[in-house]
């Protein structure tokens, strides 16, 4: 038995840290999703919503996205049609929790993985914000294509590019790089 916890010890590391991390993370954002109302909306949706809305008005678009009146989420209008909702699921927090969890698994250097954390969390939030603004022009073009946009292409966007942060993180600067 000792002999195998010795060949499976880097391993065995790797899971402990990185499902020690992730429910660490995910207990953290249940308590803060937990401190608001049952109706209200969290303020990373409403932050992420406000910066969708800001990045469609830079290009120009009709676009008004505000809280539902009796619903936790926000109303997504686009030259006044209803195109949507960004609900809590839609802030990619859930992703950037596992971002965090596999960086922390496979970390390196303290200071070049909290570095290497703190750009894939600001470059994940931006790419969800033109992922959500791409999302919702689409939708409005192509209302037909509503399950194959939302539920393929744009989860393997976002997915896509925390498969490619994390094959740049093991190669270059985890300590398994060597």
């Amino acid at each position: 038995m000792k002999k195998y916890l010795v060949q499976f010890k880097p391993f065995l590391i790797f899971v402990s840290i990185f499902f020690l991390t992730y429910i660490v993370l995910t207990l953290l954002y249940k308590f803060y999703l937990n401190s608001y109302q049952a109706e209200d909306l969290d303020g990373i949706t409403v932050i992420a919503g406000r910066n969708t809305e800001q990045l469609l008005e830079l290009f120009n678009y009709d676009i008004i996205i505000q809280k539902s009146s009796q619903n936790p989420w926000l109303d997504i209008l686009l030259n006044n049609r209803y195109i949507a909702r960004i609900t809590e699921g839609c802030n990619a927090v859930s992703v950037m929790i596992l971002f965090v969890s596999f960086v922390a698994a496979f970390s390196g250097n303290i200071k070049k993985t909290l570095l290497f954390i703190a750009l894939g969390l600001v470059s994940l939030y931006i790419l969800n914000i033109i992922r959500i603004a791409l999302l919702i022009v689409l939708m409005y073009y192509f209302p037909e294509k509503n399950k194959f946009l939302h539920g393929v292409l744009f989860p393997l966007i976002i997915y896509g590019y925390v498969f490619i942060l994390w094959i740049f993180w093991i190669n270059r600067f985890s300590k398994y790089a060597k």
